[in-house]
């Protein structure tokens, strides 16, 4: 899809599962269960949304899914598909690692960063070599020493690899990455988290991560138990929301399975989505 000279393209960073209930939070299973059913171990089906971003001669990656480095046991704990998804759905747009200019993180978890190193001889390294890796700084300080309650969501030491090479861009707050592309903080599911909007040729979109993970997250209370500070989360909703809608902006959901990209329409008092095809026509796809 092109937003004025802006070319975006979805990227598949593979399937994984979460705990159904922790992606609902207060709500009840029999509601939640409808719209995501679980599997025996209570999970849902799961996927690391990206996107690859083609703007003023930059290659730019918007997260970098779960990566490659797991051991067997989490592995099957987060049913996370093998091999390099991320790298792969790369390769079908003619494009290398090591061509990719810009990497935005909209936080550090690892379903949303766990792509951003490999391993190579059994050394940590930055899977895109030329790139400079952007993110809250709030975030990059937190990710390092998180609390108990967060950090089995963050991998330290492969953070570390970037801070080695010194590929890190921190940004405070609200900052424009390039004309037409910055990133806002959407605060709640942690204190730091940044959605990227992209705007061209009268049109606007949103990767929102974690504010809204599935499209079935955008009824205001529908709240993940994983966020840190989930009444902030209902604030930014309320405010997310309307300029979504009333905008007409095409939202890209953290981890849909089925429906990466879409527009929400308010009809009756109640918000529908209609799924968008970003790589239509694009990658050979109609």
């Amino acid at each position: 899809m092109h937003l004025g000279e802006i070319e975006v393209l979805y990227l598949d960073g593979g399937a994984f599962a979460l705990d159904g209930g922790a992606m609902f939070g207060v709500v009840p299973k029999v509601l939640w269960e409808k719209k995501s059913p679980p599997d025996e171990k209570n999970r849902i089906r799961m996927r690391a949304n990206s996107l690859l971003v083609r703007s003023a001669g930059k290659i730019i990656i918007v997260e970098t899914g779960n990566g490659t480095q797991w051991d067997p046991k989490l592995r099957a704990i987060y049913a996370i598909q093998d091999g390099d998804p991320l790298i792969g759905s790369l390769a079908k747009a003619a494009l290398r690692p090591d061509q990719v200019d810009l990497v935005i993180n909209t936080h550090l978890h690892f379903d949303h960063a766990g792509g951003d190193t490999r391993l190579l001889n059994g050394r940590i390294i930055p899977t895109f070599p030329n790139a400079r890796y952007i993110v809250q700084r709030g975030e990059l300080a937190h990710a390092m020493s998180p609390t108990e309650r967060d950090r089995a969501s963050y991998f330290p030491e492969h953070l570390q690899a970037i801070s080695r090479e010194g590929l890190w861009q921190l940004v405070e707050g609200n900052h424009e990455i390039l004309p037409g592309i910055s990133v806002e903080r959407i605060p709640g599911h942690n204190a730091d988290i940044q959605a990227v909007k992209i705007s061209g040729g009268s049109k606007t979109l949103a990767f929102v991560a974690d504010l809204f993970p599935t499209r079935h997250h955008i009824q205001l209370p529908w709240i993940m138990a994983y966020d840190l500070y989930p009444l902030q989360t209902l604030e930014t909703k309320r405010h997310w929301l309307p300029r979504i809608v009333e905008g007409g902006w095409i939202v890209v959901f953290g981890h849909d399975p089925d429906a990466a990209a879409a527009t929400l329409h308010e009809r009756g008092g109640k918000i529908e989505i209609e799924p968008v095809d970003l790589n239509r026509g694009i990658l050979g796809e109609s």
